[in-house]
């Protein structure tokens, strides 16, 4: 069997997914994680008493620990796999990442494990946002801003 042949029968056989399903769930899943956000900053405001910039920290502190702890536990994977970029794109997905790359490592010692592989998932956002950053600033200095 030739390359292309293995190719169209590997296509035939690969399931198809629903995209408009997959876009509906994200958006849902997303905006319950933001819903519940915003929930957490109102209670930390009104029962610590602080500005909603101090609450918003400690909020985004409290998402990237449960998102930790849950990688840590072991499930948060399943729920990514049925939230896709739900629970990708937000904070969570990035300390899903950062967690994760910890938790694969940790056996090859602190040096060469964890600490030459720990942003080897999240690197990638890590560039490309401060990438995308600089490149802004400079249009915006350019046209003036």
């Amino acid at each position: 069997m030739n390359k292309e042949d293995y190719k169209k029968l590997v296509k035939k056989h690969e399931p198809k997914e629903n995209k408009i399903e997959n876009v509906i769930t994200a958006f849902l899943i997303g905006g319950l994680v933001g819903f519940m956000a915003e929930g957490i900053t109102v209670l930390i405001m009104n029962f610590f008493t602080l500005s909603r910039i101090e609450a918003g920290s400690w909020t985004c502190l409290i998402i990237i620990f449960a998102a930790s702890l849950f990688t840590a536990l072991g499930f948060f994977d399943n729920w990514m796999s049925k939230a896709k970029a739900g629970l990708l794109i937000p904070t969570t997905g990035f300390a899903h990442s950062v967690s994760s790359s910890a938790l694969d490592y940790k056996k090859e010692g602190l040096i060469t494990g964890l600490g030459s592989n720990f942003f080897k998932l999240a690197g990638s956002v890590i560039l490309y946002g401060i990438l995308s950053a600089f490149i802004l600033v400079i249009v915006r200095v350019i046209i003036g801003g």
